[in-house]
């Protein structure tokens, strides 16, 4: 299969060079001639967007004849639009730029830039920045995007968690950064993102099937984290992020400091948090059944800290860019004492309850590497992408032994693991991404090569997953077709080859085994050596059809996802949910099959978005609930047994904005999913963390008021969401609730010095209520409590530019 996906990259090569193309070029200037760099020249119906040099001049370069709209954008100026009938090579002369007195413009551009993105691309895309991130600012980068419909998350605690896509998480989400797939313990419910959402600024959310372009993992979707822009010419400054939180008693900074001088620039931040234990609007949670009373309403345990370095420096010119990323984070978190390997009432709870900063065992410490270079380089109508990463992620569990079954009730001293090493793991990821752009005539082609390679070590005196080894490796071909200037037509084929290699895990201490020939004791071999290798061919074809005020756009697709090693091959307890998870070594790989629609309307003072989905997949790979019990390793806890059922999901994602007057809007999201096995033991019933329906309604008054003080706001969010009866056990049915968010938030200027402060506060009224999709869910533990989140930016600058 992958012959003939060559042999038709190699015919669209052939097709491109008989194509006949023209260019357009031009010169940018201000109001008094002087050239300007960095503006931003659009081609709407392309989506291709250059930036002009230094001396203002700016090209693209074989476009198709036909009808264009150009659309010329600075901050600072006003957006000039141009239309024209390209028939022959076409220079546009000298254009002039406007300056403008509106401050927002800078926000409106951006806003613009994400409304063109939606109608260029067929999947369902949703595009936030850095001025969304603050303004929701919340105790993790997955927990900041959780306002927007179909992205949840797994919370562990208040400081970590990870996302889940209309339902689907784990290794169903791909999230990269800076073009490279982040690679930490995906499989991990209690197993946070390992990115800092201070170093981040533009993101794209791709709810659906994206498998064709970010690997098999993306089944469910992407977080697509992007670069930062790189700095303006012959300049030098930064910013100091300051951030208090009153229910966990936050304080944190971080600190960016970035530079140019012509060709070369850097960009650094450090991030440094530390955290008490939270609290929640209860003073005793029923762990298991046992009921276990919270001192003054602390989640005993669950404080942490973070220590986040990050440092890019690249080359840039009109050909060619290339940028280095070193990023370190290093995090440690407890885990709530009470839910954690050891029953409830044996916690030393004078000694977890003295203070409410201190990390005691059990807790985490993760220390996630990585190294990025990304280039790209520009070579007549080809634009090529290369990116070559490196990802160290080392993550420790630390608890107190506790034996079950044939293991020594004390520690043995010969051991060379430590005491209250639990769990381990040592991930190492070689990553290389290699992408070509190609524009010819109508036609906008896309093809490229991912290869990874992970080694996969473990160490500690419990099992739930063998050390593995791992190789993928996929190519794919995109095709992006300008019918009319109304009409896009996307097709795309991909074919992936993934090898996995676990290896054989044997206890380090003997069990008694009954025999024919008597007890014999030995040490068991918990998981048996195993290769596997898996490949698939898999394709997409969407539409988008823009025609004025109204947006329709559908994708249609098959997506391929290899089982993890933790689904082969696991055979341990689960000390976070007393369960024995067992893997299955002939499973399959995940198949899905994914339409997406959205329907979309514009008017001046009103826009609406309804975006329904419909999911099937022949062999979804679930944790599926026995009967059995076990006795060797988990003191009799239930087992549960990895398997593969027929599923059905569907729903719908609904935005609805209403501005009123200038200052005053009004926004809702709604969200809906329902899903079904329709195969295997537990047919009839839904997924796992399947979200129940809920609103999100939204009030934003933005004043206007001097120079000295912009951008201001008063922002409340009423988000009301239902029952989910609709479980498959041992979840428990959850209770809807609605609670109250307010947000305020403006930037003072005081001479030629600018703060942006802005105010949250989180579950105003202090309401108790479970969240579905909590990791503690389970032990019927309360969402965090009411929380004020002040935060502070100052930017500043020693050169700029003018």
């Amino acid at each position: 299969m992958l012959r003939y996906l060559l042999l038709f990259v190699f015919s669209c090569f052939v097709l491109q060079v008989k194509a006949q193309n023209f260019n357009i070029s031009g010169l940018i200037t201000d109001e008094f001639d002087v050239p300007k760099n960095n503006v931003n020249v659009q081609i709407k119906r392309l989506n291709r967007v250059v930036q002009s040099d230094e001396s203002g001049l700016f090209s693209f370069q074989n476009l198709a004849s036909g009808k264009y709209k150009i659309s010329i954008s600075s901050v600072g100026f006003k957006t000039k639009n141009i239309e024209l009938e390209l028939k022959q090579d076409t220079n546009l002369g000298t254009i002039k730029l406007v300056q403008s007195a509106n401050s927002l413009q800078q926000v409106t551009i951006s806003e613009k830039l994400g409304e063109s993105r939606k109608k260029q691309e067929s999947l369902n895309v949703e595009t936030v920045n850095a001025d969304f991130i603050k303004r929701n600012l919340g105790g993790s980068l997955m927990k900041s995007l959780e306002r927007m419909p179909g992205i949840k998350t797994i919370g562990i605690g208040s400081g970590q968690s990870k996302p889940l896509i209309r339902g689907l998480g784990f290794n169903r989400v791909v999230v990269v950064e800076n073009g490279v797939k982040h690679e930490g313990q995906q499989w991990g419910a209690d197993h946070g993102l390992e990115i800092d959402q201070f170093a981040t600024d533009r993101i794209e959310l791709i709810k659906g099937a994206a498998s064709f372009v970010y690997g098999s993992d993306a089944i469910a979707g992407a977080i697509d984290i992007k670069p930062k822009a790189q700095p303006e010419n012959n300049s030098l400054g930064g910013s100091v992020d300051l951030v208090g939180k009153s229910n966990n008693n936050l304080y944190g900074t971080s600190v960016n400091l970035f530079g140019r001088a012509d060709k070369w620039f850097f960009d650094g931040r450090a991030t440094l948090m530390n955290y008490s234990d939270y609290r929640v609007p209860t003073d005793l949670v029923q762990v298991y059944n046992y009921p276990v009373a919270l001192k003054d309403n602390y989640v005993r345990n669950s404080a942490g800290r973070e220590n986040n370095l990050h440092f890019n420096a690249g080359y840039v010119t009109e050909k060619i860019k290339s940028i280095f990323y070193v990023s370190n984070t290093n995090s440690k978190s407890g885990f709530f004492a009470n839910a954690h390997g050891l029953e409830p009432r044996q916690v030393d709870l004078s000694l977890h309850d003295a203070s409410n900063r201190d990390i005691l065992m059990p807790y985490q410490q993760v220390n996630h590497l990585k190294l990025i270079n990304k280039t790209g380089i520009t070579l007549d109508n080809h634009q090529v992408d290369i990116e070559l990463g490196y990802q160290h992620n080392f993550r420790e569990e630390y608890s107190m032994y506790v034996n079950h079954g044939f293991m020594p009730a004390i520690y043995p001293s010969s051991m060379s693991i430590p005491q209250n090493l639990e769990r381990e793991f040592d991930k190492k990821v070689v990553s290389a991404n290699v992408k070509d752009r190609v524009a010819f005539g109508k036609h906008q082609l896309s093809f490229g090569l991912n290869i990874e390679n992970q080694q996969n070590g473990i160490s500690g005196w419990s099992f739930l997953v063998p050390a593995f080894k791992q190789f993928t490796s996929g190519a794919f071909l995109y095709d992006k077709l300008e019918v009319n200037e109304n009409l896009i037509v996307h097709g795309a084929l991909r074919y992936d080859y993934g090898q996995i290699n676990i290896s054989q895990y044997t206890d380090w201490f003997a069990s008694d085994m009954n025999t024919p020939n008597g007890t014999v004791s030995q040490n068991l071999i918990r998981a048996n050596a195993l290769t596997r290798n898996f490949n698939s061919f898999i394709w997409s074809a969407g539409v988008n059809y823009n025609l004025n005020k109204f947006v329709f756009k559908g994708n249609l697709g098959k997506s391929f996802r290899m089982p993890i090693a933790k689904e082969l091959a696991a055979n341990g307890v689960n000390y976070h949910y007393f369960s024995y998870e067992k893997g299955d070594p002939n499973l399959s790989p995940e198949k899905s099959y994914q339409l997406d629609v959205s329907l979309g309307y514009n008017e001046e003072k009103w826009s609406v978005q309804l975006s329904p989905f419909f999911n099937y997949f022949p062999n979804y790979i679930y944790l599926n609930p026995t009967a059995q019990l076990d006795y060797f390793y988990g003191a009799g806890n239930q087992v549960f047994q990895y398997a593969q059922s027929e599923v059905m999901r569907y729903g719908a994602e609904l935005q609805f904005k209403y501005r009123f007057t200038d200052n005053l809007s009004s926004e809702v999201l709604a969200e809906y999913l329902y899903a079904e096995q329709l195969s295997g033991d537990k047919k009839g019933y839904t997924l796992p963390f399947s979200p129940p329906p809920s609103a999100l309604l939204n009030l934003t008054y933005e004043p206007k008021f001097n120079n000295k003080l912009t951008g201001t706001y008063f922002a409340v969010d009423y988000r009301i969401t239902g029952r989910q009866d609709n479980i498959v056990p041992p979840e428990k049915k959850t209770a809807g609730y609605s609670i109250f968010n307010l947000a305020i938030g403006t930037k003072l200027k005081t001479g030629k010095q600018q703060f942006d402060i802005s105010l949250q506060a989180q579950n105003l009224f202090n309401t108790k209520y479970l969240n579905h999709t909590s990791f503690y869910r389970l032990i019927e533990l309360p969402e965090v409590g009411r929380n004020l989140i002040l935060s502070l930016k100052i930017p500043f600058s020693f050169v700029k530019n003018d």
